[in-house]
């Protein structure tokens, strides 16, 4: 049986495109000959639709994609993902599903089991889990039809009562195929090929597994769909960040053939170390996600062009790198706003960075502007020491700067605030927190200079003054982030281990940390959820990103 995979960029909500994807991809396999061509999960309406899923009118244009796409099922299987109507008055309303279509008409629905309701997953909220498990028959074989969750629950420690798989072996399948829509973090490639070679170790089966790619909003696929045989070998990966097709052929034994035919060239794995919070989780995987998040935002909402503040210092150097990348340079403008305490260095180092992009950028001082303010607060503000006040002035003034240009002109503002800063609120509401998408909202300082590093590692893009000087504010005279925060080698140290980890005081306290120090640290963290409850979307590469996928109350006493 010859089997294709697609792994396809979909735009939810967007039945008719999203429906000529799978047309196409179907068209495609059938001139390979293949028997059954794969898809993803929920690819009918784009994953996670949320809410969209709560309006009759939705459930109905994914009925009516789904009986277009059938009509093209007619030589060929057709494995596709969309919800289905739960016909049982208790429980909820919908299934999130598998729908198996030959002959122009759908033969079998294979139901979720496994909802995830963690993390950036609220299935639950939404799906009823499946009732009963069967295989389906097709030309000679019984497939074992999962979907994504459902074969994850496997280890000492599973998360759900039942498990589907364990289900379907009571009819002996021959082979299990997995859709999906598994989300990238920079640890997730790896697990995901652990657990598609546990299932095989377990079951003893051949499995496919198809992965959808391309970002929505803040949640970026990867696609990296998998093929393992039944003695628990990878028989390919598919490219990460591309869309791709591919045919492979199973043998009766459970083994394949050699790949029959390949639609995009596959990529090497980068390389990372997951236990650690280090520069080597700022590879190649992690740039290649924010460049395909930047990308798929603009172009899935229509929007061409982008603003962003250019200080000088490596956060907006390291966005506007990567925005340039996606966008194209000349659709990424940089407007640097210097400031009496603005260093003549971070000026040039600014312009130098745009020289060599070959972006437009534009210069517009704020002095006069700041000062006017001060002007008008002199009343209020009386004889009043300088103070964090008239700091956050001049970021809400270069804020204003930039929505004014933004507004007149169609872009979209990039925020270039770290993980560092959002997650000890050294940033200001409404100033530098602005913006329309967070690049490196999930990106710890020194992850940020290591992704530095690696867009200069054909040629110096970005000054290495940029690099090497320390970071400030300049929002007052000598002023660095060091004045206000701890050294970053260590603060990210301890809000890896917080947040990801999520350890608590005593654990982190035990790894050697100064007790007074990690004290500081969290309390920084939990005091400035409101700060974080009003940023923007951020592009999410870690296992636990700031937005929705993290959800602590912002009136609470724990740890502040």
């Amino acid at each position: 049986m010859k089997i294709a995979l697609a792994q396809q960029n979909y735009h939810i909500g967007n039945f008719e495109d999203n429906t000529r994807k799978i047309i196409e991809g179907i068209e495609w396999a059938k001139q390979q000959g293949a028997d059954l061509v794969m898809f993803s999960e929920l690819c009918v309406c784009g994953y996670p639709p949320r809410d969209f899923l709560e309006f009759d009118d939705f459930i109905n244009k994914c009925n009516q994609a789904i009986d277009t796409i059938k009509q093209h099922a007619d030589t060929i299987a057709v494995l596709i993902g969309a919800p289905d109507k739960n016909p049982v008055r208790e429980g909820k309303d919908l299934f999130n599903a598998a729908y198996f279509l030959y002959e122009k008409e759908v033969k079998a629905v294979a139901h979720k089991t496994c909802l995830p309701n963690y993390d950036v997953f609220d299935e639950y909220r939404y799906f009823e889990p499946a009732y009963n498990w069967n295989v389906i028959e097709f030309k000679g074989k019984k497939l074992a039809v999962t979907i994504c969750e459902d074969i994850w629950n496997l280890g000492d420690n599973p998360l759900y009562r039942n498990c589907p798989m364990d289900e379907l072996m009571k009819q002996q399948p021959d082979i299990m195929l997995n859709i999906s829509a598994s989300p990238f973090d920079y640890t997730h490639v790896e697990d995901r090929k652990a657990i598609v070679k546990l299932n095989t170790t377990k079951y003893k089966l051949p499995m496919l597994y198809c992965n959808c790619v391309g970002s929505q909003t803040e949640i970026v696929f990867d696609g990296a769909s998998l093929v393992f045989d039944k003695n628990a070998n990878l028989i390919k990966q598919l490219p990460l960040f591309e869309e791709a097709m591919e045919v492979f052929e199973l043998k009766d034994d459970g083994t394949f053939v050699q790949p029959v035919k390949a639609f995009a060239k596959n990529l090497p794995d980068a390389e990372f170390n997951p236990a650690e919070l280090n520069s080597n989780l700022c590879t190649a995987e992690i740039h290649n996600a924010i460049v395909m998040a930047i990308k798929d935002y603009f172009s899935k909402m229509g929007f061409t062009k982008a603003i962003l503040g250019s200080s000088g210092g490596i956060d907006s150097a390291v966005t506007l790198a990567l925005a340039c990348e996606a966008l194209g340079k000349e659709n990424v403008r940089a407007v640097l706003m210097p400031s009496q305490y603005s260093t003549d260095h971070s000026v040039t180092d600014a312009e130098q960075l745009s020289k060599n992009l070959g972006n437009p950028y534009d210069i517009v001082p704020i002095k006069n502007i700041y000062e006017s303010f001060l002007t008008e607060l002199k009343p209020i503000y009386k004889d009043l020491p300088f103070s964090l006040a008239e700091e956050n002035i001049q970021a809400r003034t270069r804020g204003n700067l930039l929505m004014a240009i933004a507004n007149k002109f169609g872009y979209i503002l990039l925020n270039t605030s770290n993980k560092s800063e959002l997650a000890t609120g050294y940033g200001t509401l409404y100033g530098d927190m602005a913006g329309g998408l967070g690049v490196l909202g999930d990106c710890y300082k020194m992850q940020i200079y290591a992704l530095a590093k690696y867009i200069n590692k054909d040629n110096e893009i970005i000054p290495n003054n940029i690099i090497v000087k320390p970071p400030s504010a300049e929002l007052r005279p000598g002023q660095k982030d060091s004045d206000s925060l701890p050294d970053y080698a260590i603060l990210d140290q301890i809000l890896y281990q917080y947040i990801e980890r999520r350890q608590g005081p005593k654990e982190i306290k035990s790894q050697g940390f100064d007790p007074a120090l990690v004290d500081r640290v969290l309390k920084m963290v939990n005091v400035n959820e409101y700060k974080r409850n009003q940023f923007c979307p951020i592009i999410r590469i870690s296992p636990k990103a700031f937005g929705v996928g993290r959800r602590v109350p912002i009136v609470g006493k724990y740890l502040s």
